[in-house]
């Protein structure tokens, strides 16, 4: 199984790599966050150009009656 000491240190470097790799991504989504600047003002950017109420039917599914 190998000395308990080593697999201990390998264990916590890759746990300080997994730490590393957390922060430079939460750097670049800050830096991202920032060049995106803010968004229009009262407009949700996930429902943005969704038009509430019925939807028109698709041209092969319409019923003739």
């Amino acid at each position: 199984m190998g000395n308990p000491s080593i697999n201990k240190r390998q264990k916590e470097r890759q746990r300080q790599e997994r730490a590393r790799e957390k922060e430079q991504k939460r750097q670049l989504r800050k830096t991202e966050k920032v060049d995106r600047g803010p968004g229009e003002e009262g407009i949700d950017p996930d429902i943005a150009g969704i038009v509430p109420g019925p939807q028109p039917l698709a041209d092969e599914d319409e019923v003739t009656v």
